[in-house]
């Protein structure tokens, strides 16, 4: 993936081929080959009370290659089990013979959550409780448990990551981000300019909104609704709902405390951090460089990709690449 190139009919130089790259395979291009995942529900209860509901793709006992891997994924924003990169990794998942586990956010899975919070891109807490359960669920001795998060859920499984330190280990054996934002502030500015605020912002809000005003029913005078239908990117909406819910003074205290970019060196597991260059959600000046991050830390950032498209193939194009060549990582990390 370090060399990855989008295919001819789908290249495109500067922000035109990042832009061309996200939203061609997010609406068009394959997920899988055969029939989609096929997944079983279950309904936690949170520590708080509240719940979340996980989803789990599992293979029959006498799966291949010796060891029973179990692979869990963290959804990014507004996201689900039924997101195109969801789907392509369960994909190759159930061709490896590993289980597949996507634990939704709360609020994600279809049912509004009870309790007065929602989710949030440095949710590292809710990790740990959700990684640890997973532990007790599949332990050590059946086999390995490995961690990808894509975009939002990236950033918050690398600040999970980042504050478990050596401990990490006795939970995870490798850990992946896709497209994530690392540096909040950064893709928080950059979703909310041009034609990603008139795209991907808009479309960000017609989901988000409704749920916030939803969880205001639930919760008379929790936020300001008035400043909420105000809203008009992710700056405004993060400062009125996300940053209160969650305990922070604001938008800019959220993104910075939640940002996994300052502290990539406390790492201390395999950790792949997979960035195109030509992201329209994640600028490039703002990713990190070698000489930022520690010694189990290791960068791609191809030239190519678009933000959780990677796309391959022939028209219209499939999304199984990215999962294939991130997984066999996973697997086998490589960190020279």
């Amino acid at each position: 993936m370090e060399a990855f190139q989008a295919p001819r009919w789908l290249a495109g130089s500067g922000s035109w081929g990042g832009n061309l790259q996200t939203v061609w395979p997010a609406l068009f291009s394959r997920r899988h080959i055969g029939r989609p995942a096929a997944f079983q529900r279950e309904r936690w209860t949170s520590p708080d009370g509240d719940f979340i509901d996980v989803d789990w793709q599992r293979q029959p006992a006498a799966a291949p290659a010796g060891e029973h891997c179990l692979l869990v994924l963290f959804h990014g924003l507004e996201g689900s089990s039924a997101s195109p990169y969801a789907q392509a990794f369960a994909a190759h998942a159930a061709h490896c013979g590993w289980d597949f586990v996507v634990p939704h956010f709360r609020g994600c899975s279809g049912e509004l959550n009870h309790a007065p919070r929602a989710y949030h891109s440095g949710d590292y807490e809710e990790i740990g409780w959700i990684l640890d359960r997973l532990r007790r669920a599949h332990p050590a001795s059946r086999g390995p448990m490995r961690a990808v998060g894509v975009s939002l859920g990236g950033n918050a499984l690398l600040r999970w990551a980042e504050e478990a330190g050596q401990s990490a280990a006795a939970t995870v054996q490798a850990v992946a981000a896709v497209s994530s934002p690392v540096d909040l502030a950064a893709g928080g500015h950059a979703i909310g300019r041009g034609f990603n605020r008139q795209v991907y912002t808009r479309m960000f809000l017609r989901s988000m909104v409704p749920k916030a005003l939803a969880k205001l029913a639930q919760h008379p005078g929790l936020f300001d609704r008035e400043r909420l239908l105000a809203a008009r990117d992710l700056y405004q909406f993060d400062d009125v709902f996300t940053a209160p819910l969650h305990g922070f003074r604001g938008v800019d205290d959220y993104w910075s405390r939640g940002s996994s970019k300052p502290h990539l060196r406390d790492i201390r597991i395999p950790a792949l951090l997979l960035n195109a260059l030509n992201d329209p959600f994640v600028p490039a000046r703002s990713l990190p460089r070698a000489d930022e991050v520690g010694d189990h830390v290791r960068l791609w950032q191809p030239a190519e990709g678009g933000h959780v498209g990677f796309p391959a193939g022939p028209p219209p194009g499939h999304l199984l690449t990215m999962p294939q060549q991130v997984m066999a990582w996973l697997a086998a990390p490589d960190l020279g």
